[in-house]
């Protein structure tokens, strides 16, 4: 009796999947999303600082639509990217349809503006008296914005972990413009977790999909684990 949990043991770990199959779309699911948010951090938090030091003709209507944009139906997001790159849109010559080019598009549109909004509260709300301090030493405009973003920093922490949060979980955009694809092989091309757990899911599949559901709050955990860490931390 004692040997009957080493000999079902096999079929305990018996996944059903093809060689291959969970790290390509792991790997098509980390890269994806990792860069779009990257790009969007290098858009989002430059535009913050200009927002929070700049006063300028329309500033409040830029600030709604920033705020408006973090409620951006996805599908909505991935239909406008598919015309973009679509053989009749202006992008239709680099023929990114259904490439991991055009989902990076996507999230990086859906990331951009809860990253700004966050970015941008975390800024204006550093004390007046440490930028006042910052001109007092005799610092430029370059130098006040960077000792701003020091002591913001652990917001705009916080707003990268929201866009990744956003981009990763996205199924609509990325179903629209990266079709889902996989090779003959069973190895991904556009298929990301989330819309692997789609398809699971659909086909009644609800052990796999689990499972799959499993792997992606794991690398969610992981990955933002390693931002806060490389943040110092998201808590004074």
């Amino acid at each position: 009796m004692p040997l009957d949990p080493i000999v079902h043991a096999p079929a305990l770990v018996d996944l059903p999947f093809r060689d291959g199959y969970v790290s390509s779309v792991v790997s098509v699911s980390l890269y994806v999303s990792l860069v779009a948010v990257a790009l969007s951090t290098l858009f989002s938090v430059p535009v913050a600082v200009v927002m929070a030091f700049a006063d300028f003709p329309g500033r409040r209507a830029a600030r709604s639509a920033i705020n408006t944009g973090m409620g951006f139906p996805s599908v909505v997001v991935g239909l406008a990217v598919l015309f973009l790159v679509s053989n009749q849109g202006p992008l239709g010559p680099l023929e990114l349809v259904f490439t991991k080019e055009a989902m990076i598009m996507s999230q990086f549109v859906l990331a951009t503006p809860p990253i700004t909004a966050i970015s941008l509260a975390a800024v204006a709300g550093v004390d007046e008296n440490v930028r006042d301090a910052a001109r007092v030493l005799g610092g430029t405009r370059l130098d006040v914005a960077l000792v701003v973003l020091k002591e913001a920093r652990y917001g705009i922490v916080t707003a990268v972990l929201a866009g990744f949060g956003r981009a990763i979980s996205e199924v609509g955009s990325v179903l629209v413009v990266g079709g889902n694809i996989t090779s003959a092989d069973g190895v991904s091309k556009t298929r990301t977790l989330t819309t692997a757990i789609q398809l699971e899911a659909r086909q009644g599949q609800y052990e796999t999909a689990m499972l799959l559901g499993a792997v992606l709050l794991v690398l969610v955990f992981g990955v933002n684990a390693v931002v806060v860490r490389l943040g110092g931390g998201v808590t004074r």
